[in-house]
């Protein structure tokens, strides 16, 4: 396997860092539009296992498929693994197929709201564009497996599992995603500086969140796409009791992969997702929006254009350097109700907890972009054994989730020596 990687922030870097522990690429190839960035990436991973030569730094435009297409071809790129935000999806899962090389990414094309009632219906959906090329790839013989995260990601391979192997029935597969976690200033005060990337967390927040039904499907006479609706962003907001010392949590619907995919290839009657975002969080999100700071499209000042969303995602803590000063744990995990391989009702909480403490000491990572860097790297490994394998464009739940979960818990070296866990509610 021969690995284009494109993208060397917090989540590149951290999956460059796990990755090099591994034995099952020939090449991974570290791109970034920061050329000195992409270096920095290298280095320090390669520093991680004496005689490393596998990994090369390069500089790509991801905006440009083209570019994508020229740089993988030049590596003899196999697969080509998105690390990037998802404003970038496009180009580079183009540029993977013109290349003749397989993609992954961990979140998928952007949606844009209906025009006319968008807090009710759906009009492009997360993923929709790429899911319409469906057969484009199936013909070419390659696989994109999109939104293989942690969420979305490790969370579709939970409900996979729970639903081969827990459950005879799904009424419910319910992401819920908490945190206890808080970052400190140089004095040691309590500071704001979101986990992961401050642009995708207004693009997912701000947006109206979606949640699929079977009985809306089955009522336009079985069309998945009618069970998709929308909601008022920060809606239907619910305490949640996370695991490992989190404790509760109030959970809110965002827009997320999860929703756009599980109803795919799960049976289920209700597919949602819920992120525990905080009062502060809510309240920077909610003034945002009413300053028009949110917005993607370009505003002139003083001669030059520049993107409001850009200048609030730049004067932030970059997520990759907050590691050293934050502390507690992160909780990505699927609570699924309905009916237990038994007869009787059932609802489990499967998740994984990902501390802070841990990740800093032994990858110099921040608990958020590590917990979320893993999982593409775990399936990169399945994908290079072939116990994963397919062409066509499919999301985690389209495979077994049995050998990924061993994977990622088994003890090092055989596996990535991070457990996950069941819990009965």
């Amino acid at each position: 396997m021969r690995i284009l990687m494109i993208g060397a922030g917090g989540v590149g870097d951290a999956a460059a860092r796990i990755a090099v522990e591994r034995d099952f690429f020939e090449v991974l190839v570290v791109a970034d539009y920061d050329l000195s960035r992409a270096q920095r990436t290298v280095a320090e991973a390669s520093a991680r296992r004496a005689g490393e030569t596998r990994l090369i730094a390069a500089q790509v435009d991801a905006s440009d498929d083209a570019a994508v297409a020229a740089l993988a071809t030049e590596h003899g790129a196999t697969h080509v693994f998105n690390a990037v935000d998802p404003r970038f999806v496009m180009p580079i899962f183009r540029g993977a197929l013109a290349a003749g090389a397989d993609y992954l990414d961990m979140a998928m094309s952007l949606s844009q709201r209906h025009p006319q009632e968008p807090y009710a219906k759906t009009h492009v959906k997360l993923g929709d564009e790429q899911l319409a090329t469906a057969g484009e790839w199936e013909s070419a013989g390659r696989l994109a497996l999109l939104g293989m995260g942690v969420e979305p990601g490790l969370s579709d391979v939970f409900a996979r599992y729970a639903s081969d192997h827990l459950f005879s029935r799904v009424e419910e597969l319910g992401t819920r995603d908490g945190a206890n976690l808080a970052v400190y200033d140089e004095d040691g005060n309590e500071t704001f500086a979101p986990g992961f990337s401050m642009w995708t967390i207004i693009e997912e927040c701000l947006n109206p969140p979606v949640v699929w039904e079977r009985a809306r499907a089955e009522a336009a006479g079985g069309d998945l796409e009618a069970g998709f609706f929308t909601l008022p962003a920060f809606s239907e907001p619910e305490v949640f009791d996370f695991p490992e010392g989190i404790g509760p949590v109030e959970c809110v619907h965002v827009e997320h992969e999860e929703v756009l995919l599980m109803p795919r290839w799960l049976d289920a009657d209700r597919v949602t997702f819920k992120y525990g975002l905080g009062e502060e969080l809510i309240t920077i999100l909610r003034t945002l929006h009413t300053l028009g700071l949110d917005r993607t499209d370009p505003v002139r000042v003083k001669g030059v254009e520049v993107s409001p969303r850009d200048v609030v995602a730049a004067v932030l803590p970059d997520p990759a350097t907050i590691g050293p000063r934050m502390k507690g744990k992160t909780c990505a995990g699927v609570l699924v109700t309905g009916t237990g391989k038994d007869g009787q009702p059932r609802r489990t909480y499967l998740y994984h907890v990902s501390d802070n403490e841990e990740t800093m000491r032994e990858y110099g990572a921040q608990c958020v972009v590590w917990q979320t860097a893993v999982n593409p790297v775990v399936a990169l490994e399945l994908l290079a054994t072939g116990v994963w394998s397919g062409s066509g464009v499919k999301g985690p739940e389209a495979f077994d989730a049995v050998p990924f979960l061993d994977l990622l818990a088994a003890p090092k070296p055989e596996g990535y020596g991070s457990p996950w866990a069941t819990e009965e509610r």
